[in-house]
């Protein structure tokens, strides 16, 4: 059996990932049935993939953070006590996560492997590189795309799809989340 894996991600709607400025977490637009939704999708079990930049980003913004920030919303401390794989050829261990394995090597061999032998689903959230090059060959089930309803045009960092692959993509899943948030789940397919 292969287990499902997820790419999921925030973005604007002109396709950035991050933002610098003065927005604020979630641009600004998080209520509380996205941070619920949230929620739900990590309380099942699952393995979380990251690549070196990510772990990096979240491990310092959690070591940065204050309790009560959103930084560390509930879905946020569920998403850290996953069982968690780090793909990286420049960290060294031991990683601070609680539950973290740190591997070595080809994203792709690594994830391939992951897939073929973990007993969960497989879910990544930002990780924009890494996912870009697992969805290039193959490896990607699912895109989920929380798309907040913003344009950074001038503050916009980190463009999710920047030198990606063409792709197809089959609408398995949307909603609406508070009224303006959209969260679409797509089946990519090379083009």
């Amino acid at each position: 059996m292969t287990a499902t894996y997820t790419f999921d991600v925030f973005s604007s709607l002109d396709g950035f990932g991050a933002v610098g400025g003065d927005w604020t977490g979630y641009w600004g637009k998080q209520g509380p049935e996205l941070l619920d939704h949230r929620l739900a999708l990590y309380e099942g079990e699952q393995r979380m993939v990251f690549g070196a930049n990510t772990y990096r980003a979240f491990a310092q913004m959690l070591a940065a953070s204050t309790e009560g920030s959103d930084v560390r919303d509930p879905w946020v401390t569920r998403m850290r006590s996953l069982p968690t794989t780090v793909v990286s050829t420049t960290l060294e261990g031991p990683l601070d996560w609680p539950d973290a394995t740190l591997v070595s090597g080809d994203a792709i061999d690594v994830v391939s492997r992951l897939k073929a032998e973990s007993e969960v689903p497989l879910r990544s959230h930002g990780s924009l590189s890494l996912n870009r090059a697992l969805m290039a060959a193959g490896l990607v089930d699912r895109l989920q795309v929380t798309l907040f309803p913003v344009i950074t045009g001038r503050t916009g960092l980190d463009p999710v799809f920047r030198d990606a692959a063409d792709f197809d993509l089959e609408l398995v899943g949307h909603r609406t989340l508070d009224g303006h948030i959209q969260e679409l789940v797509y089946r990519p397919t090379l083009h």
